[in-house]
């Protein structure tokens, strides 16, 4: 392994030199160490075979372009940097990666690591080094660091961040067609970036790397759990179908921690192998961090928390749209002083009754401590705040609204205002009392759905300060079956979707692809990908 070119010190006015690193010969990742990615794979092999059978395209008559270019892009931790340097390895070529914002790296007036005479020679230097190394993948991870849309710099567009970026397209044109270097970009950005960059010939081809649904989470619980001693009672295809379920949203990153953070709360309880239980222990750590035990609650301040978080979980069980309910606490956690834990569901559309009943889901506690006490606290912060939002995007983004009719507009993101509105005063005031008119409405369901079942609310608040956590099984003791059928288990969710197993026909593919590989057979199509260009 090397860093930029050699011949070089490495003092004062060396800052211009590249920092991209080379892994050569101990690239042990392969597509097996890649799951919960499939479609991904399959794209990104059409790379991988190009590096390793050039001569396939060209026997063919095809014009070989003089540089192949792609980006990752999908949610941090989904793997985007894993699969890159997988594709390094099946092809056995070597590795090259360096970080967008190394390029902007500021020193005494030295903007993106610049000469006196204004060239970027990091970039130049990047380059240069793809070159001497070819066949290789040369890696750009946060490319949206340089990678942005020009024009919007100070002293006229003339920003350092704008030089370096001028010079990527100059120094990608000038491959030849036999150099065969992949340059691959990593971002959870792509809508910022320059047309410059992703225009044909360039970075044209994206490949997304979205949240992985429950099949993929299983074949990524599958790779962690290699290394793990499990208790001997466990089943490895049981366990990890189990965890699938009860991790909706979770990343190969979070996973990762999760399997981690089991095995460390195992040797920590000195437990001679991990059990599930310290697999539980450590997906509601990652979900919401460590308990404070130790925190110090009044007794009225105990019994408020205890009433909110048994509104909340009453009208979660009887509404029929709510995610099913696992556990209750009130010790705090974080931030929190208690927590409604649910198992969420894999939704891709939502109706309006399916947001509303989430609404009413979310205010269950301001109201119970409402009916209880006859006045409210400020524990109910978080949850108005989601409230908000999601009236908000019901009435703005996903036209729910009859007044304001079948429009859509821009969202400003958290913590930005939106510069320039598409809507005028009198639509915005409109806007307003819909999301109101929407909130009041869920508050005033609410409200009539605790009054009718109190007396649940009354045995759940009772019985939490003596309990502190209520899981299912206590709460169907207290609220007895919930009137609603719920989806639980790993067969429950996947049923319908084609088998058990993580998605046959793309394992089928990579298998295929592997074995074709082995054997030599270089005419072994590939399928799947949507970025060919030849």
């Amino acid at each position: 392994m090397g860093a930029g070119p050699s011949g070089r010190g490495r003092g004062l006015f060396s800052v211009g030199e590249t920092t991209a690193r080379v892994l050569k010969s101990n690239i042990d990742v392969r597509f097996a160490d890649v799951a919960g990615c499939e479609e991904a794979r399959l794209e990104i092999m059409e790379f991988v075979n190009f590096l390793k059978n050039p001569k396939q395209y060209q026997d063919l008559g095809a014009k070989i372009p003089k540089i192949l270019g792609a980006t990752l892009t999908g949610p941090p931790g989904t793997g985007k940097t894993l699969l890159a340097k997988a594709a390094a390895g099946e092809a056995s070529v070597p590795f090259i990666t360096v970080n967008g914002s190394e390029f902007l790296e500021m020193f005494v007036s030295v903007g993106p690591a610049r000469t006196l005479c204004g060239f970027p020679i990091r970039v130049h230097d990047m380059f240069t080094m793809a070159r001497k190394n070819a066949p290789c993948i040369l890696f750009i991870d946060e490319i949206d660091a340089i990678g942005r849309k020009r024009g919007r710099g100070h002293f006229g567009g003339q920003s350092e961040q704008e030089n370096t970026l001028n010079q990527m397209p100059v120094e990608m044109d000038g491959f030849n067609s036999a150099t065969n270097v992949v340059v691959l970009a990593g971002t959870n950005r792509p809508d910022i970036l320059d047309p410059a960059l992703i225009r044909p010939g360039r970075f044209d081809c994206q490949i997304y790397i979205g949240l992985p649904d429950i099949k993929g989470r299983s074949s990524i619980f599958k790779v962690h759990l290699r290394p793990l001693k499990l208790h001997e009672s466990l089943r490895k295809d049981t366990l990890v179908r189990k965890l699938a379920a009860l991790t909706p949203g979770f990343t190969g990153a979070d996973i990762s921690i999760v399997c981690n953070e089991a095995a460390l709360i195992a040797a920590w309880h000195l437990s001679p192998s991990v059990q599930e239980k310290h697999f539980e222990q450590a997906i509601e750590r990652v979900i919401r961090g460590l308990e404070k035990k130790t925190q110090v609650l009044q007794p009225r301040e105990k019994t408020t928390v205890a009433y909110h978080e048994a509104g909340q979980a009453v009208v979660g069980w009887f509404l029929e749209h709510a995610d099913p309910l696992l556990k209750v606490s009130i010790i705090p956690w974080g931030k929190g002083l208690g927590s409604v834990q649910y198992l969420l569901r894999e939704r891709h559309l939502y109706t309006r009754e399916q947001l509303f009943d989430c609404m009413c889901m979310m205010l269950g506690g301001r109201v119970a401590e409402q009916l209880c006490f006859g006045q409210v606290t400020g524990g109910a912060q978080d949850d108005l705040r989601k409230v908000t939002q999601s009236a908000y995007a019901q009435i703005v983004q996903f036209g729910m609204s009859e007044k304001l009719g079948q429009v859509s507009f821009n969202f400003p993101r958290q913590g930005k205002a939106l510069v320039e509105k598409l809507y005028s005063e009198a639509t915005a005031q409109l806007i307003d009392e819909e999301v109101r008119r929407l909130i009041s409405a869920a508050y005033t369901c609410t409200l009539d759905l605790l009054t009718r079942c109190w007396e649940h609310a009354e045995k759940v608040g009772q019985r939490l300060p003596e309990k502190e956590v209520l899981e299912k099984a206590d709460l169907v003791e207290l609220l007895g079956p919930r009137p609603f059928a719920e989806k639980s288990t790993y067969e429950e969710f996947v049923e319908g979707t084609g088998g058990l197993e993580e998605d046959i026909s793309l394992s089928a593919g990579l298998k295929c692809w592997n074995r074709g590989q082995e054997e030599g057979d270089v005419e072994q199509p590939v399928q799947g990908s949507s970025c060919s260009r030849w």
